[in-house]
């Protein structure tokens, strides 16, 4: 069987490198960890590019909060993907939902086809989502490789069964990746009950916003 692996959410260069020299897999990059996550900059993401040689997904999201975005905002994401691709990323994170909570096909079909042949995860805006199941199909309808969620809940443990009927649904044609509160104190938990084959963390132990290099070993060492 295939070792699970490990994505680092990244909020600085200093994560990024320390992500990558302790085992993570893959950093998603983010401006903002208060809004949680937000679409870092040009050049910001082109100075970890230069760094880090894992693979480096990144944010777009225009601003925090809801996940109904405005004509001129959704044109700000659509112009941000085509820049970063010049960057040689290796994906985006995203997602784009109406305001009755479901997902917006049309934008979200827009920006998986503007990013090919990158992949693209659709992020936690999936918690706020009605139909779980129903938007999974769509999710793989559209394009999307990954969708990062805690199951409907704060944290990734409290969701765990959601979690685990999400990886069942999803049946490998799309990664279901946990996130949310996830730390080396209950991945173990996490993968035992979900069989998930990708798993998300900040890495981040009390304040501040570098990642713990001794957290993220023992993130992969129960992987």
């Amino acid at each position: 069987m295939k070792k699970a692996q490990l994505e680092i959410a990244c909020f600085n260069l200093e994560s990024a490198v320390i992500a990558q020299e302790n085992g993570a897999n893959r950093v998603e990059l983010c401006a903002n960890r208060t809004a949680g996550g937000t679409t870092p900059d040009f050049e910001f993401t082109k100075i970890v590019r230069d760094k880090v040689t894992i693979d480096l997904n990144v944010m777009i999201r225009p601003r925090g909060g809801d996940f109904v975005y405005s004509d001129f905002e959704f044109e700000q994401m659509k112009s941000e993907i085509l820049a970063l691709k010049k960057l040689q990323v290796d994906g985006f994170v995203f997602g784009i939902l109406n305001e009755d909570g479901s997902l917006n096909e049309l934008q979200n079909a827009e920006l998986v086809d503007l990013a090919k042949p990158l992949p693209c995860t659709f992020h936690r805006a999936f918690d706020g989502v009605k139909n779980k199941f129903q938007a999974l199909e769509s999710l793989i309808e559209f394009g999307f490789k990954a969708v990062l969620t805690s199951g409907e809940e704060t944290n990734a443990v409290d969701g765990v069964d959601v979690l685990a009927r999400l990886v069942e649904k999803a049946n490998n044609r799309i990664v279901i990746m946990p996130g949310g509160g996830l730390r080396s104190t209950n991945i173990g938990l996490l993968k035992a009950k979900t069989k998930a084959v990708f798993y998300h963390s900040s890495a981040v132990i009390g304040m501040g916003e570098i990642a713990n290099p001794e957290e993220i070993k023992a993130l992969k060492a129960h992987l």
